[in-house]
């Protein structure tokens, strides 16, 4: 029996018609997001994010996700390169055309004048542009991200289902887990446990990274265990509550640098030369043992791009 030619491309357009909403539901558009402000809903894969987080951005180019523009921090420092952009990724961004928004201080107009369609925000860090999401929400979908509390392996999952691009973010991650394995075999460690921190040799303090930090983290996956501090050892803490830092100074900066080994994240020789010089700290073990590493400029925030330059590092020292 022949079907009419009206019925037969009736079911021609029902089967592109259905066809084409399971296409759509797979990818998972619209999707609901939620943060420290609520449950957000994106409606479509974004095109065009703008990061207002110079820490977040590393991680979003490891993903291939479209950013068009980041904050920025002071250019030329040890940490970032002309653009003011973290230099273990500044290559990266140059190639893709990344736009610099600002250095420092958040500005919403040039956020606003790259048009976006999703803006992000870090919740902590001196990267923060907390202060202006009313503003930013009425520009573009605007998310805050935690990085504080997680490893960078974690957040670039957060941000994978964020922007819709899940399977690089796995990507990324198994092959960067397959270096660390590779690593890790290969590594004698020096006597535990260590401290991990970030050294300023002109304020004579020191950030120390936490258990809860993706520095610590990274650490103990490499099998290092990180000393605890004193008890009763107070550390300050400064922009907010952070989970990753433990600020020392004065005399709480011998007391908390309590580990057999010292390794200075967002250091170079110079920076570790410096501390084992100093002389407060020439009594404490990792001094007289000579157990101060530097880990490299590039390691301050840590992402796929500076993680995978720490086990270099570390390979190097210990393999």
């Amino acid at each position: 029996m022949r079907l009419p030619v009206f019925f037969c491309k009736s079911l021609l357009l029902l089967c592109f018609f259905t066809c084409g909403l399971t296409s759509a539901a797979a990818e998972g558009w619209p999707r609901q997001v939620t943060d420290s402000h609520g449950t957000h809903q994106l409606d479509s894969k974004p095109q065009r994010i703008v990061s207002t987080s110079v820490t977040l951005t590393g991680s979003l180019l490891a993903i291939d996700a479209p950013v068009v523009a980041s904050g920025a921090t002071t250019p030329n420092n040890r940490f970032a390169d002309a653009q003011g952009f973290l230099r273990q990724w500044g290559d990266i961004a140059k190639q893709r055309n990344v736009a610099r928004l600002y250095i420092g201080e958040p500005n919403a107009e040039a956020v606003a004048a790259q048009m976006p369609d999703l803006i992000l925000i870090s919740a902590t860090g001196g990267d923060s542009a907390l202060a202006l999401y009313d503003q930013l929400s009425t520009i573009a979908p605007t998310l805050v991200i935690n990085y504080d509390d997680k490893s960078w392996q974690a957040l670039l999952t957060q941000l994978g289902e964020i922007t819709g691009h899940e399977q690089q973010a796995a990507a990324r991650i198994t092959e960067f887990n397959q270096k660390l394995a590779a690593a890790k075999a290969r590594m004698t460690l020096p006597p535990q446990p260590v401290s991990a921190l970030v050294y300023n040799p002109a304020a004579h303090n020191a950030n120390l990274w936490t258990k809860d930090s993706a520095q610590g983290q990274l650490m103990e996956q490499l099998g290092f265990a990180l000393a605890s501090l004193p008890a009763g050892l107070q550390g300050s803490q400064s922009q907010g509550k952070r989970h990753d830092i433990v600020q020392l100074g004065g005399e709480n900066l011998a007391a908390g640098l309590n580990g057999e080994a010292l390794f200075l994240f967002a250091s170079s020789q110079k920076e570790a030369d410096a501390l084992a010089a100093n002389p407060l700290l020439a009594h404490i073990p990792a001094v007289q043992q000579k157990r101060v590493y530097a880990l490299g400029a590039e390691t301050f925030r840590l992402d796929y791009y500076s993680a995978t330059r720490v086990l270099q590092r570390l390979t190097a020292l210990f393999g």
